[in-house]
């Protein structure tokens, strides 16, 4: 297995699942301007990481990978407690980050630049900040009886990590916010977590 990767992006997820599952595997990090290259373009047309590829066999999509990382390691028991209201809890909280929480991040990175006017930009900046932190509120609130977000440990709560540390770089406001700072603590207590971070030279 190889994993393409950007440091700082959703592919860390998949990085501390990889290190969770503890098979072998390597990595390649990228750049952005080495994302748009020819090379990594033939890989992946879109530019993007994460990026799996397993035996020739590429697979993009951050939830893709998750998922078949899960599917394919079961005794890693990241996919949920192997019954099918388990699974779908982790694909709840899975998709809660995939689909809701990382695209509301997509002002603060840049994506209405293209207005050109300062004001209007700032003004979906702090949109943007408010609809993230009412997510992390309905997180906060899921973690108040569970120490991970889909009640077990699962390919969910890396991508929740990661976007946790955008916040923060982004000064999203997650004050009082408590069952998410417990969870961040636990997460940057995570050997593998750590070793990712590292590597990563976060």
């Amino acid at each position: 297995m190889k994993l393409y990767y950007s440091p700082n992006t959703c592919a860390s997820a998949d990085h501390i699942v990889l290190e969770w599952i503890g098979k072998p595997y390597e990595t390649q990090r990228l750049s952005r301007e080495e994302r748009a290259m020819p090379a990594f373009r033939a890989i992946n047309p879109a530019g993007a990481v994460p990026v799996l590829e397993v035996d020739g066999w590429v697979l993009t999509q951050n939830a893709a990978i998750l998922n078949y990382l899960a599917d394919t390691f079961p005794e890693a028991k990241l996919g949920g407690d192997g019954t099918p209201k388990g699974r779908a809890e982790v694909n709840r909280w899975l998709a809660f980050v995939n689909s809701d929480v990382h695209p509301a991040f997509k002002p603060l990175f840049g994506a209405t630049a293209y207005l050109a006017d300062a004001t209007m930009i700032e003004k979906t900046k702090e949109n943007a900040k408010t609809s993230l932190r009412a997510l992390f509120a309905r997180a906060d609130a899921q973690l108040a009886d569970n120490d991970w977000i889909a009640g077990m440990r699962s390919i969910a709560d890396p991508y929740l990590f990661v976007t946790l540390r955008w916040a923060k770089g982004q000064q999203v406001d997650l004050s009082g916010l408590d069952h998410l700072a417990t969870f961040m603590d636990r997460m940057e207590a995570d050997p593998a977590v750590q070793k990712v971070l590292q590597e990563e030279s976060y």
